[in-house]
């Protein structure tokens, strides 16, 4: 036996599957092609959000993206990293990332479960939900420097003002 499916026969279960199951019991649109990855559809308040789940056995670690439709024209690059640098500074679990394959802003973090250590629905519920929040925190934000010509900082500005009461 290899090491890989030692490893494999060690764990109770397979971390994807907790994830499968709680995409199920959140009726969120889901697809599983392979053992080791599923992609999850959640719908925001933004925009609809394309949540992958990659299980990376040498590392032993869940990796969770989450992706919006937001194209960044070569023109708006550099702000827009420099958006994701001001938006890093305030996070505290995950980070964006641009992906230049595709020129697309995303949402990164990934859950290590060295040792064999199990991964839990209550763990991945709170993972799959910090990345949304996070998107839908800051995608306004992305919007407002693609679209609306504003600087990152002010853009910036705008995701962090926080409304008081109701209107």
């Amino acid at each position: 036996m290899h090491a890989m499916e030692t490893e494999a026969a060690d764990r109770p279960e397979h971390p994807v599957d907790v994830v499968e199951r709680l995409a199920a019991l959140n009726e969120w649109a889901f697809d599983r092609q392979d053992d080791d990855e599923i992609a999850i559809l959640v719908n925001g308040v933004w925009a609809h959000y394309e949540v992958a789940i990659t299980w990376i056995q040498p590392v032993e670690s869940l990796h969770f993206s989450c992706a919006f439709d937001l194209k960044v024209p070569e023109r708006k690059r550099a702000e827009v990293v420099e958006l994701i640098r001001l938006i890093n500074a305030q996070m505290w679990l995950g980070h964006f990332d641009l992906w230049s394959h595709e020129n697309i802003v995303m949402f990164r973090h990934a859950h290590c479960l060295t040792g064999g250590a199990r991964a839990s629905e209550a763990q991945c519920r709170s993972l799959v939900e910090a990345a949304i929040k996070a998107c839908e925190t800051y995608f306004q934000s992305f919007q407002f420097v693609l679209w609306a010509g504003r600087s990152p900082r002010e853009a910036m500005d705008f995701a962090l003002f926080e409304t008081v009461g109701a209107a």
